[in-house]
Parts: structure tokens; C-alpha cells; sequence
């Protein structure tokens, strides 16, 4: 591993670090979504609790790696996780009770699944969440700033896209595979020109239909 990506990672970790040496902290929970953006799919949550000394490289952000890097990241956090779970909230529920609440439901469940409770979790850049009594600190772009919280974005974002590309399968006409839902110039002109799917959020392209 070259040195400016391990001292990329113990910038990463620097916060975890201090609460596992400052406050005896055993197991810290990261969570993040993907999803929340857009026009079509479900929100998801991944939740997931690594060990102390995980050290990955390639850990970031999700939104900043590449397709088959991230996955291949993916498979490398949940092989090494102590457990990891994910939410996942449909386009329904989302019309029904909006995009923000889904997305605090999602994480509800994903602390949930969880089968170690962590003792604190990182989250990013949302408050007022039911933890399940679990402590927690918001942390603004999380997803770039923390190690664990990173993993949890690229677990999030890897099980979306999974299931955009399913979903690409049974309605090849708006290419889900490619632009995973979101509201790109080419999926709102197959939008007006086919019509929303079952897939597509309500309340999201009111202004395309």
C-alpha cells in the first residue's frame, strides 16, 4: 500500500480511533445511505460494524471509486466486517411518507439487522434517528471523513446499484443500469417518452408526466 493511502486511512480513522482509546469503545457502528436523490428504486442504508484494526484500502466515499473498484471493495469490507446489515425502503413508501423519513426508517432497520449492537455509531449528516437507543454522531460528508462510515456508504451504494441493474432487466427501456435511477438528462426523456414504471417515485417526476 503506498504511503499517501495509508495516510489517507489514518486520517480516515482519526475520530474512531479516539473514541476507541479515549472512551473504551469496543464496537462503532458507521451508517449511510445511497438513494435518496433519485427519480426511481428504493432508499438503502448499510450499517456495519469493522473491527479496530480494519485498514482497507480504497475506503472512501462511495460516490468517489469506480464501478468494479467499488465492488470489489465490497466484498472485502463484508468479509472482514464483525456485521453488517442493510435497510431498504421501496418507492412507495417513499411517495407515501417522503424521502427523509423513509430514509430514517431504513436506518432503523439496518441498526436492526445488525447481530453485534454497536456501543456508539457514526452516522452521516442526519439527526433526529431512532438508534435503537444506541448513541450516535452526525458527522457532516461522514462518508468522506470517516473510515467507517465510508464502508457503510459503499455497502449502501453497491446493494442499490445491484438492484437497479435487476430491476434494468424487467424494464429495459429506461436504463436503470446505467444511470441507477437518478435524474440524468437521458432518464427523463425515457420517462416522457414511455411513462413512469412501478419503479419510479410518485412524487419525484410530478413535473416529467
Amino acid at each position: 500500500m503506498k504511503e499517501k493511502e495509508i495516510e489517507r486511512l489514518n486520517l480516515l480513522k482519526v475520530e474512531e480511533n479516539k473514541l476507541y482509546e479515549n472512551n473504551k469503545i469496543n464496537l462503532i457502528g458507521g451508517i449511510d445511505e445511497a438513494g435518496r436523490g433519485p427519480l426511481a428504486g428504493p432508499v438503502v442504508v448499510g450499517a456495519v460494524v469493522m473491527p479496530k484494526d480494519s485498514f482497507i484500502e480504497g475506503v472512501n466515499d462511495s460516490k468517489k471509486i469506480a464501478e468494479k473498484k467499488r465492488e470489489r471493495i465490497y466484498e472485502q469490507i463484508i468479509e472482514e466486517a464483525i456485521c453488517y446489515s442493510v435497510g431498504i425502503v421501496d418507492q412507495r413508501k417513499i411517495d407515501e411518507i417522503n424521502i427523509l423519513n423513509a430514509t430514517k426508517l431504513a436506518l432503523k432497520m439496518a441498526i436492526e439487522g445488525l447481530e453485534k449492537k454497536p456501543e456508539v455509531i457514526m452516522v452521516d449528516a442526519l439527526n433526529h434517528i431512532d438508534t435503537c437507543g444506541i448513541p450516535y454522531i452526525s458527522v457532516i460528508k461522514g462518508d468522506a471523513k470517516n473510515y467507517c462510515i465510508a464502508a457503510a456508504s459503499i455497502i449502501a451504494k453497491v446493494t442499490r446499484d445491484r438492484m437497479m441493474r435487476e430491476w434494468d432487466e424487467i424494464y429495459p427501456m429506461y436504463g436503470f443500469a446505467k444511470h441507477k435511477g437518478y435524474g440524468t438528462a437521458e432518464h427523463i426523456h425515457m420517462i416522457k417518452e414511455n411513462g413512469p414504471c412501478g419503479l419510479h417515485r410518485k412524487t419525484f417526476i410530478k413535473n416529467f408526466c
